[in-house]
């Protein structure tokens, strides 16, 4: 991956393509909004920081593990208009400077903790991921989903 979120430089051009986000933009694709988009952006963050997502039964971490995992680890870009998964989906409306905020505070937190805290760190779906595993899944998304928005 390019972009590699334990990295300051790397950090400070995500925050500021997050910067140059607006509440009026609109996406290239999709339906989310936003504000959505950034709510969404901050569940990958929820599941590693936050006690507040239904962890799968062992079936289905197998399944993930096997099937969706290694989509999402690659530093393979994601297509446009994938299925997402349903805890990923916002329903509700959200306020974009809220959730900008909190998605700029998870990701300087990420920072802050560092590789060697992520570094075979167990995810909330995909099991023990390496360093490189975790940057690319946190990079990649905000990568796709600030392009979605033409930033």
């Amino acid at each position: 991956m390019k972009i590699n979120v334990f990295n300051r430089k790397d950090v400070d051009a995500i925050i500021a393509r997050i910067d140059k986000l607006t509440p009026e933009i609109h996406p290239k694709w999709g339906k989310m909004n936003v504000a959505k988009m950034l709510s969404h952006c901050n569940v990958t963050y929820e599941l590693v920081y936050e006690n507040i997502h239904p962890k799968p039964n062992p079936f289905k971490v197998f399944i993930l593990k096997l099937v969706i995992k290694p989509s999402i680890v690659s530093d393979k870009p994601y297509k446009n208009s994938l299925p997402t998964a349903p805890e990923f989906i916002i329903h509700d409306d959200k306020d974009f400077e809220v959730e900008k905020k909190r998605l700029v505070a998870y990701i300087e937190k990420t920072f802050d903790l560092g590789e060697g805290f992520f570094d075979g760190k167990k995810s909330h779906s995909f099991g023990k991921l390496s360093k490189n595993e975790w940057n690319a899944m946190f990079a990649k998304h905000l990568d796709h989903h600030l392009k979605q928005f033409g930033v």
